[in-house]
């Protein structure tokens, strides 16, 4: 018997806008699921999340948000994925301190 993987699959359509600097046609699930992952997550609707959700259970995202170290996402988004993900007060606060202190050195290296 042989094991078949399944063909990568197109996206939504309701993530398109998401997308609008990209061919969508071609992004693929889960070819590209790590760019996909992280639009989602930075600009992403409620109805974009849930799909992300469904796509990758919520184990597999926290894994993401600290294999990516928050992603680069904003205090707010983290704070709400902190929450529903149940990741550790201490790490976000890592996350965003980090963040913080990058924007400020690009802003005084000008």
């Amino acid at each position: 018997m042989h094991a078949y993987k399944a063909a990568p699959a197109s996206l939504p359509d309701n993530l398109r806008l998401l997308f609008w600097d990209c061919d969508f046609e071609m992004l693929q699930w889960p070819n590209d699921m790590e760019f996909i992952t992280g639009r989602i997550l930075t600009s992403g609707e409620w109805d974009a999340l849930q799909w992300l959700r469904t796509q990758i259970g919520d184990t597999s995202l926290r894994e993401w948000f600290k294999s990516h170290h928050g992603g680069g996402l904003s205090p707010e988004r983290l704070r709400f994925w902190e929450l529903v993900l149940r990741i550790p007060h201490r790490i976000v606060d890592s996350w965003i301190l980090k963040e913080s202190r990058t924007i400020w050195r690009q802003r005084a290296a000008r």
